[in-house]
């Protein structure tokens, strides 16, 4: 079982049950129908990136479905959250790549989103013997990576909320999802 297309999506929803508010993100996502089973963070080699709605056509409600998913959720009015998934796809599409998941407190879009990134570019450049400054910041490591000629594209997919008003919870995921 080695998927050969993937795609990403993400979601936030709202509600006074926690387990109501993650579904209503699914549903956000667009993936509420499907029987999740999370994964870790192997970019199968030569899997394919497709739009979402190709992706979900491809898809019969109660499959199961494998994914990389991040949640994060809070019942805190006005907090921040975030979820995000990086993903790091080698020159040479016959290895396989990496995909990260990140959840945090009180970081936008960008930082978060980032520091997913960030994440798959390292774990993928560390197995490839890529030679960095673990302490250089984000973009210069991500210019060492490119540079390096083993890594082709590093991305990121991020969902943030502030927590409700009234503080009914609030819930925000990104996934990458795959197709077998």
């Amino acid at each position: 079982m080695v998927p050969k297309k993937c795609f990403l999506t993400k979601g936030v929803g709202v509600h006074k049950d926690r387990l109501a508010s993650f579904e209503l993100a699914l549903r956000d996502a667009m993936i509420e129908r499907y029987n999740l089973v999370t994964v870790s963070s192997i970019l199968p080699p030569n899997c394919k990136l497709v739009p979402r709605e190709e992706g979900i056509r491809e898809l019969p409600a109660g499959e199961i479905v494998h994914c990389v998913l991040a949640r994060n959720d809070t019942n805190e009015p006005h907090r921040l959250v975030a979820a995000a998934v990086g993903t790091a796809v080698p020159v040479n599409e016959n290895n396989y790549g990496y995909i990260s998941e990140h959840h945090s407190y009180g970081e936008d879009n960008i930082k978060a989103g980032e520091y997913a990134e960030d994440l798959a570019a390292t774990m993928l450049a560390t197995t490839l013997g890529v030679e960095f400054d673990a302490d250089s910041a984000w973009h210069e490591r991500e210019h060492v990576y490119k540079a390096s000629g083993h890594i082709i594209d590093t991305t990121h997919f991020c969902k943030t909320a502030h927590g409700n008003e009234n503080g009914m919870w609030t819930t925000v995921i990104a996934a990458m999802v795959f197709i077998e």
